[in-house]
């Protein structure tokens, strides 16, 4: 059975995050969305170092789906947009609600997930600069990326641990040690 996987995405994302995680994912056999958040609703989405991305449609269009796993990339401008578009706020809460994983990474745990209450008594880090504004949240700044099985929620700190991130995102899909021949395939297996 597919996993289905949904990751928003605006101008100004971080290039390496989104990149590795849909690839990462993609190579463990998840069906991966690539949703537009511009308020345009364009498909042509920028990264913060001008990387450009073709996003598979805008995110309204997933509001019928249900998604195993919702992965949120950070990069400021893309995280504030992100935090800022009703349809995904709308798809992350019933994400919550339905026990259902979610999952964030660089600045975006504290712009977009605590920004909703979606960290809530929940063990989370992001990016050191904004580690301050994981409001409600467990904080565990020590830990580059942070995994709480009771709220079904893997946050990470950015771009520079993004692979053991998404080796973590594939682990809760899949189950235990699942993306290890992955992580053998792209000589990674250091990373867990």
């Amino acid at each position: 059975m597919p996993r289905h996987v949904l990751v928003p995405i605006a101008n100004g994302c971080e290039e390496i995050e989104v990149t590795t995680i849909t690839s990462v994912l993609k190579r463990a056999g998840a069906e991966v969305t690539l949703a537009s958040c511009q308020p345009d609703a364009s498909l042509e989405i920028y990264g913060q170092y001008g990387m450009s991305f073709k996003a598979d449609c805008p995110v309204e269009s997933c509001l019928d789906t249900v998604y195993q796993l919702i992965v949120l990339p950070g990069g400021k401008p893309s995280a504030t947009c992100l935090r800022d578009t009703k349809h995904l706020t709308h798809l992350l809460l019933n994400q919550k609600s339905a026990g259902c994983w979610y999952a964030a990474s660089g600045n975006a745990p504290a712009i977009v997930l605590s920004h909703h209450g979606l960290l809530d008594n929940t063990r989370a880090t992001c990016h050191p600069e904004f580690i301050d504004k994981l409001e409600g949240a467990m904080i565990e700044p020590a830990q580059l990326v942070v995994v709480d099985q009771n709220k079904h929620v893997v946050t990470a700190q950015g771009a520079g641990c993004v692979m053991a991130f998404s080796f973590r995102l594939v682990e809760v899909l899949l189950g235990q040690d699942s993306y290890r021949p992955i992580a053998t395939e792209l000589v990674a297996d250091w990373a867990l």
